[in-house]
């Protein structure tokens, strides 16, 4: 069954988006969205149709249900923009675009509507009740080394450079889900995957040259649709990271603009000034805000301009294309803040409109939860701006998880600053749907900020998991993966995933005690969570720190969670006097890691530099 559904993927893609007839000068090199579905929410849908001098030809359609409603030429006259209407009631199947001139039919292109999935505008996001594991696929296992390089892609395999392409793909993904699963994780974040023609540093997947198809170094789109396939029945969901803001320096717009306005300061580079705060700042002037937003992050990163309606709609059609064809779970969106406001509401109105329960987090790298919360649904701010975007990540915590496990406690140090980011929580239309994460890919890795102190490590995971939020683990973490801080060796290889290895991450070869440990740590923790509704949906009651103690309830119904952070290096007893008014009739608590019983009614011995996870019956 496997074979057969990779082999049905594969022949849409081949029939989709292989090379169209043309006659005498005329030509098509791409039409997009390759292929669309009926019974879709919004029956507009608008075709980028890219060639040779196309825009000198009138499009028509005869299919039921289907109708043109305007055609719009750019300054490129390679370009045509074809607005379709599509009735609700229109069935699936295949018809034919023809291009005429002077009423002569110069080329014919078959497009097709694919019929939905049952239900899939219901489709679940990722919630609470899921943990998360960011995976940089280059860098996890490679299954099919027969694609670790491209005769078609610029960049080839050098796994020797560690800012190279080292041949990770999808299949080594596919291959360790078992992995994936039985540690505990319920969803996968892919750093992006789409196509990035580019000379060098191309393995992160941050400068997009194609955004309708996955790098083939990857494996492809049709491997992208089965690992999505064979994750959900192993119960794990997929999320795509979603780069709107800049493409790659190579993506054929690049090379033939559609019109000069298309990348923001008329397509020449202008570094962007980072400075998030100006979008904020009742001081400051347009001037400054446009600095930032138009700016580009590198000049390989050409900014895209959100104010042409024709780019900020292809942008918006292809993240939707995306979540029905690989049947996503979620979508993590790159550099929040950089995008134009008008933009990102239009973007999440439409998500939401088509995908109701759908989950989209918004990247907004600031340590301000004031700047963070600005961009959530429902969050109060200070403007009119709408938010539509039910996730954000939460920077201002991941902040202050090693600082304050690597303070001496008092009353303005230590655990303090974890409880006052909490604390902060009111500026947040929905805290508990805020990604909770002590690494990710751009970061020094956790065991390194917390100076590879095992204690620590548990200490921070242990708050990852039982928190409010939804936790986000990067992949190795879980057996002590670290390394120095610079990209190409944070986002280091996870051992095993290559056939000359000589440590096995998946099978435990050669691992450490230390690194057996974490990852049975981890996988207790994660399986525990997944049944403990206090956790996946419960509200947070929390204590201010005292005697370098942290103490923070979580509660469903009658279900209660007790959690207690020793940040001292010398053992404490805790009483529970403090405690009665969410304690109520509870009398005795479980830890949850080593099954001991604890009184309530005497002092809780917590030792020195550990967290204690209590089931209170």
């Amino acid at each position: 069954m496997k074979k057969l559904n990779f082999l049905i993927c594969s022949s849409i893609v081949f029939l989709f988006l292989s090379p169209l007839s043309s006659s005498n000068q005329y030509g098509i090199d791409h039409l997009e969205p390759p292929f669309w579905w009926t019974g879709m929410s919004n029956g507009k849908l608008q075709l980028l149709v890219h060639g040779s001098d196309i825009s000198e030809l009138k499009p028509s359609i005869s299919y039921p249900g289907i109708s043109i409603n305007a055609i719009h030429q750019v300054s490129n006259p390679n370009y045509l923009l074809v607005d379709l209407m599509i009735d609700n009631d229109t069935k699936a199947g295949d018809f034919t675009i023809g291009f005429t001139k002077n009423e002569q039919v110069i080329l014919n292109h078959t497009y097709s509507l694919l019929e939905r999935s049952p239900n899939s505008a219901m489709r679940q996001g990722f919630t609470p009740a899921d943990v998360i594991y960011l995976i940089t696929a280059d860098r996890f296992a490679n299954g099919d080394p027969d694609n670790d390089s491209s005769p078609n892609l610029k960049e080839q395999v050098n796994r020797k450079n560690k800012d190279g392409r080292h041949g990770g793909d999808i299949q080594g993904i596919i291959d360790h889900l078992d992995y994936i699963a039985e540690m505990g994780f319920t969803q996968i974040w892919l750093n992006p995957i789409l196509e990035n023609n580019h000379p060098k540093y191309s393995y992160h997947g941050y400068s997009t040259t194609d955004y309708y198809n996955i790098d083939a170094r990857f494996g492809g789109n049709s491997l992208y649709v089965l690992l999505s396939e064979e994750a959900r029945k192993k119960g794990i969901g997929i999320i795509k990271d979603v780069v709107l803001n800049h493409c790659g320096s190579e993506h054929w717009w690049i090379h033939d603009m559609p019109s000069k306005d298309w990348i923001n300061n008329q397509g020449e580079y202008t570094q962007t000034t980072h400075n998030r705060v100006s979008l904020h700042d009742i001081h400051t002037t347009n001037s400054e805000m446009s600095n930032f937003v138009d700016g580009w992050f590198v000049q390989t990163m050409p900014d895209l301009n959100h104010k042409n309606l024709f780019m900020a709609n292809y942008l918006i059609q292809n993240s939707i294309w995306w979540i029905e064809y690989a049947n996503l779970s979620g979508l993590r969106i790159d550099t929040y803040s950089y995008h134009d406001k008008t933009f990102l509401t239009e973007f999440g109105k439409r998500i939401i409109n088509e995908y109701p329960n759908f989950t989209f987090v918004g990247e907004e790298w600031s340590l301000n939860p004031s700047i963070v919360s600005y961009w959530q649904k429902d969050s109060p701010r200070h403007d009119n701006y709408i938010s539509y975007t039910p996730s954000m990540m939460d920077f201002p915590l991941n902040s202050v998880l090693a600082k304050s496990l690597l303070e001496k406690e008092a009353w303005n140090t230590g655990l303090i600053n974890i409880y006052e980011v909490i604390s902060n929580d009111f500026l947040y239309g929905n805290p508990y749907n805020l990604v909770v994460f002590a690494g990710n890919h751009d970061m020094e890795r956790i065991y390194n900020q917390i100076n590879e102190d095992f204690s620590l490590f548990k200490m921070t995971m242990t708050y990852i998991y039982t928190t409010r939020g939804i936790p986000q683990v990067y992949y190795g973490t879980e057996i002590l993966l670290n390394g120095p801080p610079d990209h190409g060796s944070l986002r280091t290889d996870f051992p095993g995933g290559w056939d000359n290895d000589k440590i096995n991450g998946f099978n435990g070869f050669g691992l450490t005690n230390e690194q057996m440990e974490a990852q049975r740590f981890t996988k207790q923790l994660l399986n525990w969570r997944k049944n403990n509704l206090a956790i996946t949906k419960g509200t947070l009651t929390h204590y201010y720190p005292q005697h370098g103690v942290y103490v923070y309830f979580r509660k469903h119904n009658k279900e209660l969670v007790m959690i207690l952070i020793n940040n001292n290096t010398s053992d404490t007893y805790v009483s529970s006097n403090r405690f009665y008014e969410i304690l109520g009739d509870k009398t005795q608590g479980i830890s949850v890691l080593k099954k001991q019983v604890y009184d309530l009614a005497k002092d809780i011995h917590v030792p020195g530099k550990a967290a204690l996870i209590l089931d209170l019956q």
